[in-house]
């Protein structure tokens, strides 16, 4: 298990799939705004705003300027590119009071390359949910640069993310004890400790950021994707959703069928799963690209630094965690507990480029040293390392539980925790049931609801080795948007675009420049 890297290529792919987590990050699965006028600065810089107008028409438009608060997986400032725009575009905080009080959404874009053959605008949306467009299109456009040539390239933070008044929960070092529970609890006094830090947890995301929670769903982010399209003078949408944008992405084509134009749907999810049925699927995912990534560390003779055989290298692993949940592993002035650890072996598990990275992570672990995979915990909790947070692993909770009706009961919570633990002792836990059931704000239904009857053909593309978007999840929002059209990619990693096979390129490219609808049921790589 030797492979060449650049870390160009392994710190691109990894942070752009983790930031299209999908639903099953955190402990629990994988305060008041400031009301401030709109600011007048073209910058995606600036407080996230939630801004009182009443009888205000929203702008049609958006002032383009610098990028000046672009930020690395490190937390760094990187040097201004001159090929970034941009700007706010004002979008109601809640739909049903148009006039009310109002968001400044945070927009980015780079132009196409080749402004003679452009297309238009092709919007993304990276996944999360929480993930923030304008960080994560800045690290990875490169990615994406075939398209670019005649497409601008265009994300956003939805409401809710980051700087379009993006959900906090605490301070840090309430965030710190959140992420670093760990995953199962196994007596009673766990579980009470367990419940008290997720109730904790649940209310401070209320007592920091309770004016915007019941208004960062999936459906208002849709409509103000709409709005976004609007402003970009396009009169339908071009759109690229990787895992959660899968579901915002089904979401619009349910509520704007004809504004449809080129949508490809990368990674997807299932939009009616419960949450019972989506942490079971998950962790059968997580589980199987675990035992994926142990075969390819054995398969040569000597070669897996976590043991010379699958049972061998469990055994290893499994004591190594046991001994976490007593004795967590200092590093420097923290400490790697299970929870982490279980983070970041699953953080690892997104794209096969990280798995010579989990091979050496785990093997300095079990002497002592925790801290790769500390690191890879921190990148996927999105923890800076003047321990600051991004707003991803609030923004997620906030968004899953709005986007439904669901409150577990205790006995329901169990009843996932058995079944999934007995899927995967190593991936298993109570799922986000558990901070559903204590959210402070009720959820809808309405964005797990999927038709898009009327649209132009939709592509959606799944993996079959796909850890945070099980590939079964492929199928069935194909056929409950009604006119999806399936693509398999088989393969490991969360989302197929990413993973640079040359078939599922061709494909993606083929149907977003030039229109080729590819056949259902077409499978990368060519058999």
């Amino acid at each position: 298990m030797r492979r060449i890297l650049t870390a160009v290529t392994v710190t691109t792919v990894f942070s752009t799939a983790l930031a299209a987590c999908g639903g099953s990050g955190g402990p629990g699965g994988y305060g008041a705004v400031a009301v401030t006028e709109p600011s007048p600065v073209p910058s995606a810089s600036g407080p996230s705003a939630v801004g009182t107008s009443p009888g205000a028409a929203m702008p049609d438009r958006i002032a383009w300027g610098p990028c000046t608060d672009i930020k690395r997986p490190d937390g760094a400032t990187p040097r201004p590119d001159p090929r970034f725009q941009c700007g706010k575009l004002k979008v109601p905080l809640d739909y049903s009071k148009p006039d009310g009080d109002s968001l400044d959404m945070a927009v980015i874009r780079i132009q196409a390359a080749e402004p003679g053959k452009r297309l238009g605008s092709l919007v993304f949306n990276f996944g999360g949910p929480g993930a923030s467009g304008i960080d994560t299109m800045a690290q990875s456009y490169k990615l994406f640069g075939s398209l670019n040539t005649r497409y601008d390239l265009v994300s956003f933070d939805p409401p809710g993310v980051e700087r379009t008044a993006g959900v906090r929960c605490g301070t840090d070092r309430e965030m710190d004890k959140y992420l670093a529970m760990d995953t199962q609890a196994t007596n009673p006094a766990e579980r009470a400790e367990q419940n008290r830090t997720i109730k904790n947890f649940a209310d401070a995301c209320e007592r920091t950021s309770g004016k915007v929670l019941p208004y960062i769903g999936t459906v208002n982010a849709a409509r103000s994707m709409d709005r976004l399209r609007e402003a970009l003078g396009d009169k339908q949408l071009n759109y690229f959703g990787i895992s959660y944008g899968t579901q915002l992405g089904a979401v619009y084509a349910t509520l704007f069928p004809k504004k449809v134009h080129r949508f490809m749907l990368d990674g997807p999810l299932d939009p009616s799963a419960t949450l019972e049925q989506r942490s079971l699927a998950q962790t059968t995912a997580f589980q199987h690209s675990y035992d994926s990534f142990l075969k390819d560390c054995i398969k040569g003779p000597g070669e897996c630094e976590v043991g010379a055989d699958v049972s061998l290298a469990n055994k290893h692993v499994d004591t190594f965690l046991d001994d976490l949940r007593i004795n967590p592993l200092p590093v420097g002035d923290r400490k790697l507990t299970q929870g982490l650890a279980v983070t970041g072996i699953a953080a690892a598990l997104y794209s096969d480029l990280t798995w010579p990275l989990l091979e050496q992570g785990l093997s300095r672990a079990f002497k002592g040293d925790g801290r790769i995979l500390l690191y890879l915990a921190d990148a996927y909790n999105a923890r800076m390392p003047d321990g600051s947070y991004a707003t991803i692993m609030s923004s997620f909770p906030a968004i899953t539980c709005v986007d439904t009706a669901e409150r577990p009961t205790r006995q329901e919570l169990d009843k996932t925790e058995a079944a999934s633990v007995k899927i995967s002792p190593l991936f298993g836990g109570i799922g986000m049931g558990s901070i559903c059931a204590v959210w402070p704000v009720p959820g809808s239904n309405e964005a797990r609801k999927i038709d898009a009857t009327g649209s132009a053909p939709i592509v959606v593309i799944g993996g079959t080795g796909d850890p945070a978007t099980p590939y079964e999840w492929a199928p069935r929002l194909t056929s409950q948007l009604k006119t999806g059209v399936l693509v398999t990619y088989k393969g490991e990693g969360h989302g197929a675009y990413l993973s640079g096979d040359a078939c599922v390129k061709k494909m993606t490219d083929g149907y977003l420049l030039d229109g080729k609808v590819p056949a259902n049921g077409t499978v990368c790589p060519s058999p």
